[in-house]
């Protein structure tokens, strides 16, 4: 395995009886904007911690450009971190925020410069006499933002930095975040269990279940070619449509809900089924329908279909109405074990 700028071996943490991460390998190059990804105890927010030097792993070795850091304590990592909880200190005015970390590691003059440097590209010049009980949430989180860029760090370390923001805010901090990762050209690693946040800022996801990771891969591939149904089922709707029988027990059959095709009454591979839940969502509707006559048992009894919203005003879906769906093979998913499908369902 070639090592990456930081590189992970064998890291495993327990709290107790209970496994926080095991066997975790991980290379992760410079300048790469990596999301870990998964639900709530799967371990990202522990690995991230290590990472940052705040949590000690029990086994395992840490590198950055094949420096061995794993002994070396947080302040002296050269790793900038935002928590979920900004963190910001309550009497200290913003620029004051951002200053704190430069204090015995710049000049005053110099500290003045860069403090106004980051207001500029974070966009508070004008907050900057403000404590953070003035400002909004989107605010605060760029005052914690730019306090963890302010002493240009070799890795910038978010443990879920949006969670806390309204729908609109989030979409506009995120550009945010990509833009000031792309111009600082530091290496960005995120914790967040949000599939839209993963899909759209990631140069690649690592999905963690159970203390360990599932898959690693460009935001495309992991939503494209999922290895496991949990994988699949985790990030974005899934339909797991069947079984293909072989020598090694089965397969579990998945498609994505905008995959599934209307069809006529007479297609020779149409399906049918009863809609029970019309949803609109803008750009499109989601239809769940009740699957009727399938002869061979399905593993799931409804399957979700999306379709355009142009396409249903000429096709005049109603609730209750009957239709006819194919699943195109191109665009179903065959998975190497169903070892895990009880999981993800």
């Amino acid at each position: 395995m070639k090592p990456g700028y930081l590189s992970l071996r064998g890291i495993a943490k327990h709290f107790g009886k209970q496994t926080a991460l095991q066997d975790i390998h991980l290379d992760i190059k410079k300048h790469e904007f990596i999301c870990l990804l998964g639900p709530s105890g799967c371990g990202k927010t522990t690995l991230l911690r290590i990472l940052a030097g705040l949590e000690k792993a029990d086994r395992g070795k840490l590198e950055i450009s094949g420096k061995d850091i794993t002994a070396v304590p947080a302040g002296k990592r050269n790793f900038g971190m935002m928590f979920q909880s900004y963190a910001l200190f309550p009497n200290l005015s913003v620029g004051e925020n951002i200053a704190y970390g430069l204090r015995n590691r710049l000049s005053k003059s110099q500290i003045a410069d860069r403090v106004e440097e980051l207001l500029g590209l974070v966009e508070l010049g004008e907050q900057r006499h403000k404590v953070p009980a003035q400002l909004s949430g989107g605010q605060q989180q760029r005052v914690a933002l730019a306090r963890a860029l302010a002493f240009s760090p070799d890795c910038l370390l978010l443990d879920e930095p949006l969670s806390a923001l309204d729908a609109k805010v989030r979409v506009k901090l995120r550009r945010e975040i990509c833009r000031l990762h792309r111009q600082f050209g530091m290496t960005t690693i995120m914790v967040t269990h949000d599939q839209e946040e993963a899909l759209t800022m990631a140069d690649r996801i690592v999905v963690m279940n159970k203390s360990r990771i599932i898959q690693v891969g460009t935001p495309n591939e992991v939503y494209e070619n999922p290895r496991t149904p949990f994988v699949a089922d985790f990030i974005g709707a899934v339909n797991f449509i069947g079984m293909d029988k072989n020598k090694h027990g089965g397969a579990a059959l998945a498609i994505r809900p905008e995959n599934v095709q209307l069809v006529r009454e007479d297609h020779e591979k149409g399906k049918q089924g009863v809609v029970r839940e019309l949803e609109y969502r803008g750009a499109h509707y989601r239809l769940v329908a009740e699957l009727l006559g399938m002869k061979d048992a399905p593993l799931q009894q409804f399957v979700v279909i999306d379709v355009p919203a142009e396409s249903m005003i000429s096709l005049k879906i109603r609730m209750n109405q009957k239709i006819f769906f194919a699943f195109p093979p191109e665009h179903v998913i065959q998975f190497d074990s169903t070892a895990d499908l009880a999981a993800a369902q």
